[in-house]
């Protein structure tokens, strides 16, 4: 990874707070290279593997997480062992294939939340997830 994808993921990762570590661009430049995604950290993982990226699996964990509190990413839980990372960070939901472990977008404006209870007292409801389970007819 050179140049100008290595330049722009330098600057999102400053923009966002991190430092740029050779880590954090590399697998930087994986996750933004295109459009909107969701990646695990064992595909990004894998994803690397193939580009000749040498990274740890507990290094892509730790990096997906960093992102994620940095606002970079959007982690979408499908159930307790699977979670996914999302490069939109938009307003939507998701289908979820649990038969092929893949996730689509659901526009923001395509499903409407309503009866959000009132939460305790000193918190704020940060957002609502909506995972719509799905499976080939």
């Amino acid at each position: 990874m050179a140049g100008k994808p290595e330049n722009a993921a330098i600057a999102r990762l400053r923009a966002a707070g991190l430092r740029p570590t050779r880590q954090r661009v590399g697998l930087a430049g994986l996750l933004f290279r295109g459009g909107d995604r969701h990646v695990s950290a064992e595909s990004l993982h894998e994803e690397a593997a193939k580009a000749g990226f040498e990274v740890s699996l507990a290094t892509v964990y730790n990096t997906l997480h960093q992102f994620t509190e940095a606002g970079l990413l959007q982690q979408v839980v499908v159930d307790a062992g699977r979670s996914y990372f999302d490069t939109n960070t938009g307003e939507h939901q998701h289908f979820y294939y649990a038969d092929e472990g893949a996730l689509i977008d659901i526009p923001g404006a395509a499903i409407e939340i309503a009866g959000v209870p009132k939460p305790p007292k000193g918190t704020a409801v940060e957002r609502v997830d909506v995972i719509v389970r799905i499976k080939r007819a």
